[in-house]
């Protein structure tokens, strides 16, 4: 396949991500409120643990186990996201890692630029397609595959849910000075943005934006900003140095929220065999002149 082929954007996917983006706009005229706001906060931020706890460091890296119908829950919040259904999200992950900034590393910066890895690789038609070989043992569960299959269900139907939500708490509950309209906006609109460039700056800015403490083979790079922003996502240079741990900030130091989040989940008994990280790869392969933060 060509350069061309490869990098030919899938127009019916890209005109509802630019419309979603046009949508905030509107904000203009739903104004806002309290409620909205924190509502949006609280679903930008459950919804970001699915994707770093559920997406990411489970059906991606195997990091630790859990139940079948957690495994759904989870699979099922993160689809809200309108990051596509978790086999997809899964195995361009393994891809990535398998070519880490290597011209088959499909949102690599350093082989394709900034803004094609941020965003241009996901609405691209080579990329919509899911590699199954990669992630065999998750294909096997049906409710994961329909949910890959109709990843678009879920995004809608919540979107509606969000605005049926504001039309009843209108008239419910009117001192919270919120409607659908609003919460639709704030909820769904703003909120799924914030979470997709998020989610997006880990694939680009963190291979061009950070340190690096760990000699690995690509380009990738801690950064603090980007660990607050993304619940601990942005210790990128340790997640790439060993990507089976549970935990990506190895220091105390380190905020990883998601990993606080796990470690709660299994003090409960919901998730189990949290992989740890060994004290001899956590002081192997350092970069000696590197900032230890």
């Amino acid at each position: 396949m060509g350069k061309a082929a490869i990098n030919r954007l899938d127009w019916l996917r890209v005109l509802p991500f630019i419309a979603l983006h046009l949508a905030c706009i509107s904000v203009i005229w739903v104004g806002w409120s309290r409620f909205a706001i924190v509502f949006a906060i609280v679903l930008y931020l459950l919804r970001m643990f699915a994707i770093t706890a559920f997406y990411h460091r489970y059906f991606s890296h195997k990091a630790f186990r859990t139940s079948r119908a957690l495994q759904f829950v989870f699979a099922l919040i993160g689809a809200t996201a309108v990051q596509r259904g978790a086999l997809w999200w899964a195995a361009h992950h393994r891809n990535h890692h398998a070519h880490s900034d290597r011209v088959q590393d499909s949102h690599s910066p350093v082989q394709h630029g900034f803004m094609w890895s941020h965003s241009g690789w996901f609405l691209s038609e080579s990329n919509f397609a899911t590699e199954i070989d990669r992630v065999k043992e998750l294909a096997k569960f049906p409710e994961l595959r329909w949910l890959n299959r109709f990843d678009v269900i879920v995004p809608v139907i919540f979107a509606f849910a969000i605005y049926c939500l504001g039309d009843w708490l209108q008239t419910t509950a009117p001192q919270l000075g919120t409607n659908g309209w609003q919460l639709l906006v704030w909820g769904f609109v703003i909120s799924t943005l914030v979470l997709y460039h998020a989610t997006f700056s880990i694939n680009s800015l963190a291979h061009l934006w950070g340190s690096r403490r760990y000699a690995t083979t690509d380009q990738s790079r801690n950064n603090l900003w980007l660990a607050l922003l993304t619940l601990g996502e942005g210790w990128h240079n340790n997640h790439h140095h060993y990507p089976g741990s549970a935990r990506q900030g190895f220091f105390w130091w380190e905020l990883d929220l998601t990993y606080y989040g796990l470690k709660l989940m299994a003090a409960f008994g919901l998730i189990w065999d949290l992989r740890p990280l060994p004290a001899k790869a956590r002081a192997s392969r350092l970069i000696k002149e590197s900032n230890p933060s």
